[in-house]
């Protein structure tokens, strides 16, 4: 393969990640029919997640690995294997606690970041998944990446595909519910909701990759046979069905709190003045 080709096939794989992202910012946004957010925040919101959330996150993740890898090495002992990136546990606790808790705080902050154009309930979810949907698309653009250093472009197509339908929705999903959250806290004055909520993102995003790590669990416990090839399909299956719903869920939430007559402004604070945005 000619570098010319290999770049054209890396430009589709980008085009390949990039489209379902946008396609799902375009209905999120539009779900918002009372007051539509600018397109210059769920912009500003996509590129953080897909930039500075997604850097960042990498080099706090692979910080705590090299961390946590020097720390097994100094206490060799059978309970802080799970510390040593190098082993399968390692990469199990990366998978389950550490990437999670990571991604999540650092998705949040981006929704922290505008809170100043945040005016509606409805923002917050809004906000935050776009984020997420950022973060999502860029972490899938890599992976399909790789996916085709090893296997050739239809390979990465496959993979790309199959993380829009799952990993970018949940992205989206988990980091939506933190928003609304944040949201509740800000707006309504709720105490606690900010807290709540991202913990609440936390355990989507732990749950999903529990599902999406079947198939690597049963290998890791020996169950590499038929009937682990069928558990992991019917894991793999109940995984883009958790972030389908989680979707959806969000879009019913916006939809709900779109309307100051649906969630109305509570605390000290009056709400303020709301009327329908202008086209943009």
């Amino acid at each position: 393969m000619s570098d010319l080709d290999a770049f054209l096939d890396i430009v589709i794989l980008f085009w390949v990640a990039l489209i379902p992202a946008v396609l799902y910012l375009l209905w999120i946004r539009g779900t918002e029919r009372y007051r539509t957010a600018s397109w210059g925040t769920v912009l500003t919101a996509f590129v953080y997640g897909a930039i500075v959330a997604t850097l960042v996150a990498a080099v706090i993740e692979g910080i705590l690995l090299n961390v946590g890898t020097s720390a097994s090495q100094a206490l060799p002992a059978p309970e802080f294997t799970f510390l040593n990136g190098n082993s399968t546990a390692g990469q199990f606790f990366l998978i389950l606690v550490i990437a999670p808790f990571v991604e999540e705080g650092l998705k949040g902050l981006g929704v922290v970041l505008l809170r100043a154009r945040m005016t509606i309930l409805a923002d917050g979810p809004v906000f935050g998944a776009s984020v997420g949907l950022g973060f999502g698309f860029f972490e899938t653009l890599l992976y399909g990446l790789v996916g085709f250093a090893v296997g050739g472009l239809p390979g990465a197509i496959a993979l790309v595909l199959l993380r829009s339908v799952s990993s970018v929705l949940l992205h989206a999903s988990s980091t939506a519910m933190f928003g609304y959250g944040y949201a509740k806290s800000r707006i309504e004055g709720e105490p606690g909701a900010t807290g709540r909520y991202y913990l609440l993102a936390v355990g989507m995003h732990a749950s999903f990759n529990v599902l999406a790590s079947v198939g690597a669990l049963l290998v890791a416990f020996g169950l590499s046979n038929s009937i682990g090839d069928v558990a992991s399909g019917l894991a793999l299956f109940a995984a883009v069905a958790f972030a389908v719903f989680a979707f959806e869920h969000v879009a019913k939430v916006i939809r709900t709190t779109d309307y100051p007559a649906l969630s109305p402004y509570r605390g000290g604070s009056p709400a303020p003045a709301l009327r329908r945005a202008p086209p943009k």
